[in-house]
């Protein structure tokens, strides 16, 4: 009786060691995988509030915020880099006598891979994703009735592979791709019905009868040359220049797509920025909208422009 008491406790002692040393395992291999990762936050609210009483000069009464966030998680192991990004912004103004209106609205999303043949060269082979879109609709003011744009409507994807030369003493980037998909999402039906943002619009017979609906997706496959430049230029101001240009092979090979964004970042504290922000786009697909007596027409390609002065909160961690 004696030795199989003495013969299962050996039997449960072992159980437990191979237990124990598994667990240790596992604990060993995560422990290795997250040292190979990086990551940082960044979330933030501008407020920018004006009030009269009695102002002689006149003037109406506002507030605006713009809520923010940027989040990076970055893979690294040996000769093997994968970056990952997400971008949010939302921001609304509200002015005495007139609804809230969208002051800003993006969700970003960044993805790169790349592999280096050896352990001195800057270069990477290299693919890449972005996806862009926004949360909520969007419409020429003060015409609330329709919107002119929506979540996902449009969304853009790109998809490609190519090389990346990257510099982090520097903080440059830039990226070439000969081959990238370029995919339009517009998957509201009276705006794909439209043509918005470039998909083929429906079709009608000569009695005005819709013969076909709208696409909803619009692909395209061209060239993308990407730049990112984004370090500390003076104590406690950072830039960050991001431009990509894109040209489709088969519609309109030349007409170039421009997104440039150019932003300036002032550290005042460790809880209070300000900043400075431009965002340019042209794209030959995407047809302007004006309001001409209470009627939405629709007009060529312009070129867009935003800009934001902000001074807020930021907190990273």
């Amino acid at each position: 009786m004696n030795c199989v008491k003495t013969y299962l406790l050996g039997i449960v002692s072992i159980f437990f060691f191979q237990q124990n040393f598994a667990q240790d395992i596992i604990r060993t291999e995560a422990t290795d995988t997250l040292k190979h990762w990086e990551g940082k936050n960044i979330v933030g609210l501008d407020l920018t509030q004006v009030s009269f009483v009695n102002w002689s000069a006149g003037g109406e009464n506002s507030i605006s915020g713009i809520l923010k966030g940027a989040f990076v998680r970055k893979y690294t192991k040996g000769r093997f880099v994968w970056h990952n990004e997400l971008i949010a912004r939302y921001g609304l103004n509200k002015q005495d006598g007139r609804e809230s209106r969208k002051t800003d609205d993006a969700i970003q999303l960044n993805s790169t891979a790349g592999f280096k043949t050896d352990t001195i060269s800057n270069w990477y082979y290299s693919a890449k994703f972005n996806f862009n879109t926004q949360f909520t609709n969007g419409y020429a003011y003060p015409n609330t009735d329709l919107a002119i744009s929506k979540p996902f409507a449009p969304a853009y994807i790109f998809l490609g592979v190519g090389a990346e030369y990257i510099n982090k003493d520097e903080g440059f980037k830039a990226y070439f791709s000969p081959v990238t998909l370029k995919n339009t999402l517009v998957l509201d039906e009276r705006l794909a019905n439209q043509g918005a943002f470039g998909v083929d619009p429906a079709v009608y017979d000569t009695e005005g009868n819709m013969i076909r609906n709208g696409r909803k997706t619009r692909t395209e496959v061209g060239i993308l040359v990407t730049n990112q430049f984004k370090r500390e230029i003076f104590e406690n101001i950072a830039l960050d220049h991001r431009l990509s240009l894109y040209s489709d092979y088969i519609n309109h090979f030349g007409n170039i797509d421009i997104d440039w964004q150019l932003q300036l970042d002032m550290t005042i504290n460790q809880y209070v920025r300000a900043s400075i922000a431009t965002h340019m786009i042209y794209d030959d697909d995407i047809k302007s909208k004006e309001d001409v007596d209470g009627v939405q027409v629709t007009k060529g390609p312009k070129l867009q422009l935003k800009q934001i002065l902000g001074v807020g909160l930021s907190y990273t961690f």
